[in-house]
């Protein structure tokens, strides 16, 4: 059966996350994509090294490239130029996660690639988005995770925190790829292409936008209160005696059963916890009583019980033990894939999203560095000398 984006070509001149996660997203339905980087290898071929051989990349490379073509351009060379107006003129989407000055000096901008394909849809993504006093900056994840409010509700007064993993960056390049595929399916309605703008600032602030509203309706000023939850209780990781749980309690029912599983039946006739926002508020107290009950039990016993209880638990996982997981592996949410630079397998997770009868498809790892440069180009119509000059000179 057709992959959902057959027939469908990107160019990727993206970089770290948000651009090429956006891209793969795409590949992974079926457009080939084709990522470009500078020659020698762009600065996140090698981010967060795993020990590869030569060109093979780091971590992150190998996870936000899968099922693309490789080739290696300078796209500032004249020469490099005319490579990138023919491959232009054959792409759907052009995917830059470069600031506009950037694409405009590098003739990536809407305006120079409608010259060459009146139609190209260009997918781009800023820092802060455009239309503001920040909008000529560069931005990366931390900042839009502390533009948001969300660094300063994390970890305590005296200490924010961020989390490590740039929800910020996945975020944007997720919303990306639904833009792109919004501005494919308008361009088969009326033939015309257009801009796609993602920001790391618009994300961040979209999905911190009910707490925004909450601030904005109530002056409520909260502060952070480690991970302990806002709005219900008990909402907190626990201690138990071999590691760690979380545990969510949202809803009267689910108090209810909460309550009678630690023997606290009572504390539903108690006004401080009459609703999910004033057991929050009062959420010092239920997380106590909750720990007490955490620590007399191995994890495996105090999530047996809650399950029991129909109440929303997980245990707390290493990236080892995450790696180890039963369900984790079982599910598929990785899978152990080949690649050519490296000794092992690796750990690969799948498109994040299933589509029941045209799902996203692995069918190539992370491409070497140049590896299909020459591919490329001779389906352009180059030929080996030519491609050959190209090199000698540079311009691959």
């Amino acid at each position: 059966m057709p992959a959902v984006l057959d027939g469908i070509r990107v160019l990727d001149f993206g970089r770290y996350i948000a651009g090429p996660f956006c891209a793969a997203l795409l590949a992974d339905f079926g457009a080939e994509v084709i990522r470009i980087e500078r020659i020698g290898g762009g600065e996140d071929r090698n981010f967060i090294s795993v020990g590869a051989r030569p060109d093979g990349g780091g971590a992150m490379f190998l996870a936000m490239n899968r099922n693309k073509l490789g080739m290696t351009l300078d796209p500032a060379a004249a020469e490099g130029r005319e490579i990138v107006k023919k491959l232009v003129a054959t792409a759907d989407v052009v995917v830059a996660n470069l600031p506009p000055r950037v694409l405009r000096s590098l003739a990536l901008d809407l305006d120079s690639l409608r010259q060459i394909k009146p139609d190209i849809i260009l997918t781009t993504v800023t820092g802060f988005g455009a239309g503001g006093p920040l909008s000529h900056k560069h931005g990366f994840d931390g900042i839009g995770q502390a533009m948001c409010g969300a660094v300063y509700l994390s970890g305590t007064p005296e200490q924010p925190v961020a989390l490590k993993l740039p929800w910020v960056d996945f975020g944007t390049a997720c919303l990306s790829a639904f833009g792109t595929l919004a501005a494919l399916i308008e361009r088969k309605k009326t033939g015309r292409g257009q801009k796609v703008e993602g920001a790391l600032l618009r994300t961040a602030i979209a999905f911190a936008n009910a707490t925004l509203i909450e601030q904005a309706l109530t002056g409520v000023n909260r502060v952070a209160t480690v991970n302990r939850g806002f709005n219900a209780a008990p909402a907190d990781f626990y201690r138990c005696k071999d590691g760690w749980i979380v545990t969510t309690v949202i809803g009267e029912p689910m108090f209810r059963r909460w309550t009678q599983m630690i023997g606290e039946d009572h504390w539903l006739e108690d006004p401080r916890f009459a609703d999910d926002q004033s057991r929050a508020d009062d959420g010092e107290i239920i997380s106590a009583r909750m720990t007490l009950w955490c620590a007399e039990r191995t994890c495996v016993q105090a999530l047996t019980a809650l399950e029991e209880f129909s109440i929303v638990a997980g245990q707390l996982c290493s990236p080892q033990q995450a790696l180890d997981d039963d369900h984790i592996r079982a599910a598929r949410l990785l899978e152990d894939v080949p690649h050519p630079a490296l000794a092992t397998d690796f750990p690969l997770a799948p498109t994040p999203i299933e589509l029941s009868e045209t799902p996203g498809t692995y069918r190539r790892p992370a491409p070497l560095l140049g590896e299909h440069t020459e591919e490329i180009l001779t389906s352009l119509g180059y030929d080996g000398a030519e491609i050959a000059a190209l090199r000698a000179e540079r311009v691959i």
